[in-house]
């Protein structure tokens, strides 16, 4: 199961693209100080979020309000919450330890060789 980054990276990409210096995906990278160039395009992808450090950056470069960026994120996390919770709420497959555990039943022991 992975993490959900859908809200921030259609946000920063709107964010990058409207701007008035309309920067490219390696600008901003390289602004944000990263030598990868690729940097930014993985977050508009998708593929992960921006770190933590660089948030600061970010809103004073692309001028974005703190609180506008903390409310995608906060987005984001709780759409990947959602999906875990989800997903360890879905019924076990039947005979497992974890589905036995849940009904109250003992879990079968194996027999030990003497």
């Amino acid at each position: 199961m992975s993490r959900c980054f859908n809200h921030i990276a259609k946000f920063l990409k709107d964010k990058r693209t409207h701007h008035p210096k309309e920067y490219s995906q390696s600008e901003l990278s390289h602004i944000l100080g990263y030598k990868n160039g690729q940097f930014i395009s993985n977050v508009e992808r998708g593929l992960c979020s921006v770190p933590l450090k660089s948030l600061p950056k970010i809103c004073e470069v692309l001028e974005i309000n703190k609180d506008e960026l903390k409310k995608v994120l906060l987005e984001d996390y709780e759409k990947t919450l959602e999906e875990h919770l989800e997903a360890s709420t879905e019924p076990k497959a039947e005979g497992t330890v974890e589905a036995q555990e849940s009904q109250n039943v003992e879990p079968k022991q194996e027999a030990t060789p003497y």
